[in-house]
């Protein structure tokens, strides 16, 4: 898909991407003489990249399934655009303006929508004078790579044991559980085959 902004990106950005994972979104912004800020949006988390001088910088990264909420808070002088995850990890960029903003979250809850079984919505509280935008992650959260059969709450469906087998080998594949959780969950789901 390519990077929707298309800045080219730093070689201490592209060092932490996975050969086969893609940038969805890709923000740069310059803040008076300081070096660059980055945020990017990938198919698997987002990524923080502040660049220092003599090639130093620092990254964060938050993978989708630690990711737990994403605020927006705009006002007229300046916006706040706030990324919670799990283990305490909080990532603050004021330096985006309102387009930028909206369009870093929107790009956030596709990249969630395309792999979240209950879809992502962006609730928007607008005062007189602020705009606030919160994106909460949604309880069940399970990758998937096509769309997902979601039964009526009357008739819960009873899910495919090798349904399920191929699911947990993806989110394996895809490193979002480890060796010992799979294997442990393989187990069990083989007895009901």
């Amino acid at each position: 898909m390519g990077v929707q902004e298309n800045p080219k990106l730093p070689k201490s950005v592209v060092r932490h991407i996975e050969p086969d994972e893609k940038v969805l979104f890709a923000i740069k912004k310059k803040v008076s003489l300081e070096k660059p800020k980055w945020l990017l949006v990938t198919d698997r988390r987002i990524i923080y990249l502040d660049e220092k001088v003599l090639g130093r910088y620092d990254l964060k990264a938050i993978p989708y399934q630690k990711l737990e909420k994403v605020t927006v808070k705009l006002g007229i002088m300046s916006s706040e655009f706030v990324i919670e995850g799990e283990e305490n990890i909080t990532l603050k960029l004021g330096w985006m303006n309102k387009e930028e903003a909206r369009k870093a979250i929107n790009a956030i809850k596709d990249a969630l929508n395309a792999i979240a079984i209950e879809p992502v919505s962006i609730g928007v509280n607008k005062g007189l004078t602020s705009e606030t935008w919160v994106l909460n992650k949604p309880k069940e959260f399970v990758t998937r790579t096509m769309p997902a059969y979601r039964p009526t709450p009357q008739a819960p469906a009873k899910e495919d044991p090798l349904e399920k087998l191929k699911k947990l080998k993806e989110l394996y594949d895809m490193g979002v559980i480890s060796q010992e959780e799979y294997e442990e969950k393989r187990k069990k789901l083989l007895e009901e085959v």
